[in-house]
């Protein structure tokens, strides 16, 4: 909440400004949980998704086919980073936000640990492919 006033800059995660998924990037950071870097990326992080009416405050938001993420602050309300021209603010959930809204995660270190599992195993090589021989 401290961050309110902060211009939204793109790619931003701090020292001058920041974009949605930077600004929870950041908070959650604090807490001593490490987030991946990007909305789609935090919302695949956790394998337990939260429905709209089980919101509670810490959860991340996210909305717009995973293009965009915020944090409740307190029932019926988020922060975030809305878009450029803008600044962190918090903000009511409207019924608008609840059309585009895509799903919810609670964040703990557990899920985050099995995020980064599967990051790992990713940049693995693949094994080498079978060549027939004539």
């Amino acid at each position: 909440m401290r961050q309110r006033g902060t211009p939204y800059v793109w790619g931003g995660t701090g020292n001058g400004g920041y974009d949605c998924s930077g600004l929870m990037l950041r908070a959650y950071r604090k807490a001593g949980i490490h987030l991946p870097r990007t909305a789609a990326e935090q919302y695949h992080a956790f394998s337990r998704k939260i429905g709209w009416n089980q919101l509670k405050p810490g959860d991340l938001v996210f909305f717009s086919g995973l293009g965009h993420v915020g944090m409740i602050s307190k029932p019926g309300y988020m922060v975030h980073a809305p878009r450029s021209g803008d600044v962190v603010k918090e903000e009511k959930l409207s019924e608008w936000r609840r059309q585009a809204f895509v799903g919810a995660v609670r964040p703990d270190p557990k899920g985050v640990r099995q995020w980064a599992k599967v990051l790992e195993r990713r940049k693995e090589p693949a094994p080498p492919m079978l060549t027939a021989t004539l």
